[in-house]
């Protein structure tokens, strides 16, 4: 049973294509944790742009996925890029939205054998 993913949105839009589900599933397992990382390097060297990509980019995932509470933070890192923030004001809500993608990423590899 997931707990800290929701694939409810994954299956409508799919009409419960189990091949379909993997695939985004992979996607997620593959792609979201290099995009963090970007984010992360992006708030190191104050890069608001590529931040700001990044984050635009795993938004939909983190909707998709059901991962409200991360997809919050995402649009909180947006925000911050749009804003020009300083780095000081972002670093607790990105080891926040991590801390929330890598239980879901535990969970996602654990229930999907990926």
């Amino acid at each position: 049973m997931a707990i800290h993913y929701n694939l409810a949105k994954v299956y409508a839009i799919s009409d419960d294509d189990k091949e379909f589900v993997l695939q985004i599933l992979n996607l997620f397992v593959t792609e979201v944790p290099e995009d963090l990382q970007q984010i992360k390097e992006g708030i190191k060297e104050k890069n608001h742009s590529q931040v700001y990509s990044f984050a635009h980019k795993t938004k939909p995932t983190l909707d998709l996925l059901g991962l409200e509470n991360a997809y919050e933070e995402i649009l909180q890192i947006e925000q911050w890029t749009k804003n020009l923030g300083k780095k000081k004001e972002i670093e607790e809500v990105f080891k926040s939205l991590s801390r929330r993608v890598d239980a879901a990423l535990s969970e996602v590899k654990k229930d999907f054998s990926l």
